[in-house]
């Protein structure tokens, strides 16, 4: 059990920043140099290897959104990763703080930031597999967070990166228990694609469909719920960052390519096209595009529901029948549960 004055190497621990399911981060000093540091050390001995993994390929991202590693010991006692320490709050922490839905612009800065990381991660081949409030931490104080630019943000927490379908599914057991842990856990897995909620095999769409959670909840102060997009819980969110969010929070095709596709979309001043996918019913088609036959507002073919007047498009919603939730035609996976949807209800 570490406490504040323990000494790990040349670094004495001053105070702990968090705490998740495999490692503990503290604030920590060199004992000549004063340099401030955070030193991540394992609270798990399963995790000392991806403790090592992780500092070996974070060291080699260079990049500013990135926290940078400086040193790295797996084999001492305890096992150490020291890294830069940011002064400045996690994305959670600004949420729970801020108590309100972020404004525009900051929340835009502040997925720049996160996809820049993310490009230069997926760039090197690392999948982060855990986007989530928590991991992206600000070098700027909340009570001017509307001035906040991209170069503020830093991603961290790359421990999951390169881990197997055994650890997944690992969690997932960890998450369905009634234990001490599971509000940590299950904070995880509300940001996680379907796909790595299965245990199957992730890409660098799966962090992006997280990142389309991150950036609802910033615009709203909420995370979605079945079809929603942000503009309906918050009426000045523009139509271009609904359009960015449908593209993450969709089936594995339908998404983003890329993170650098996604940040040109998030940037544009031109909402992207949308994905290709089977046209529904009930809709009208004209020189512009497909329109609601009620109000006339423009739709997408994947839209259940028009999304101002609340017409129903299709012939029939489809359900997940493990929870329930709304889904769409052609879905794999729940978006909600996750669980498979080979039979729909």
């Amino acid at each position: 059990m570490l406490k504040q004055g323990d000494r790990i190497s040349n670094y004495i621990l001053e105070r702990r920043l968090g705490a998740g399911s495999f490692a503990e981060v503290w604030r920590a000093h060199h004992h000549v140099l004063g340099d401030i540091v955070a030193i991540k050390v394992p609270v798990d001995p399963q995790y000392v290897r991806n403790l090592q993994r992780e500092g070996v390929v974070v060291h080699g991202l260079k990049h500013p959104n990135i926290v940078r590693v400086l040193d790295l010991d797996p084999y001492a006692d305890p096992p150490y990763l020291v890294m830069e320490c940011i002064e400045g709050p996690s994305l959670r922490d600004a949420i729970n703080e801020y108590k309100a839905a972020f404004p525009i612009p900051a929340a835009e800065a502040i997925m720049r930031g996160v996809l820049a990381a993310l490009e230069a991660s997926h760039a090197g081949g690392l999948i982060h597999r855990d986007v989530k409030p928590a991991n992206i931490l600000l070098a700027h104080p909340i009570e001017s967070l509307a001035t906040i630019d991209a170069s503020a943000v830093r991603v961290t927490d790359f421990g999951l990166g390169r881990v197997g379908r055994a650890t997944t599914e690992s969690i997932m057991q960890s998450g369905s228990l009634a234990n001490d842990d599971e509000k940590r856990i299950a904070g995880t897995l509300a940001y996680m694609a379907p796909e790595a909620k299965e245990g199957g095999d992730v890409d660098a769409s799966s962090d992006l469909y997280s990142c389309g959670i991150v950036l609802f909840e910033m615009l709203t102060g909420e995370r979605p719920h079945g079809s929603e997009v942000p503009s309906e819980l918050r009426q000045q969110v523009p139509a271009r960052l609904d359009d960015v969010f449908r593209r993450c929070y969709a089936r594995r095709d339908h998404r983003f390519a890329s993170a650098a596709k996604m940040l040109e979309a998030l940037t544009s001043t031109q909402p992207p096209p949308p994905p290709v996918a089977a046209p529904s019913v009930g809709v009208m088609h004209d020189a512009t595009g497909l329109k609601c036959p009620s109000c006339g507002s423009s739709v997408l073919r994947t839209d259940n529901y028009c999304i101002r007047c609340g017409r129903q498009l299709v012939a029939s919603i489809p359900k997940c029948r493990h929870c329930g939730e709304f889904v769409q035609h052609g879905d794999r996976f729940c978006i909600r549960c996750g669980k498979n949807l080979t039979v729909l209800s």
